[in-house]
């Protein structure tokens, strides 16, 4: 019997939470899929995690960030929604927009042309309303009910 070798996608992601109680969301169309998520991206093969998501903030949309805490790391099974028999490996970290802050942020949800193949645009969302059926991915939803626990002071 030929063993199965295992495949993984580690994926890293920035939360940024403005003055107003606005969560940073990044509205997305790829392989004809027009998708919700928070920012970020994949891991590179010899980066590092936080160097990762620097970069993907540098890449895509031009803004240099601070990475500080970790927020979660899944410890559940994911397969990919995208890549059938990967699974992913999500990781989540506080993140500080620097200055000057140069990141067009939009109004409205999917604010750019949906008829090209690729686009994306960021947004902020009232955490309180944020809910789990506004994000794409699963561990995207996970982390939102966490991030409201810390919010109303009952993680534990």
């Amino acid at each position: 019997m030929q063993e199965k070798i295992p495949k993984f996608t580690v994926r890293v992601y920035g939360l940024v939470v403005n003055d107003k109680n606005e969560i940073l969301v990044s509205d997305e169309k790829y392989m004809d899929t027009l998708f919700t998520k928070f920012p970020g991206g994949g891991l590179e093969y010899g980066e590092g995690t936080r160097e990762c998501l620097k970069r993907e903030m540098l890449e895509e949309y031009g803004q240099e960030i601070e990475v500080t805490d970790h927020v979660y790391t899944t410890d559940f099974f994911q397969e990919s929604l995208f890549y059938k028999g990967y699974q992913v490996i999500a990781i989540y970290y506080k993140i500080k927009l620097l200055d000057p802050v140069v990141i067009r942020i939009s109004a409205t949800r999917f604010d750019f042309d949906t008829s090209m193949e690729r686009g994306q645009s960021l947004r902020w969302a009232y955490l309180p309303d944020l809910t789990e059926s506004d994000l794409a991915f699963p561990v995207d939803r996970y982390v939102l009910k966490i991030l409201q626990r810390i919010a109303k002071g009952s993680l534990l």
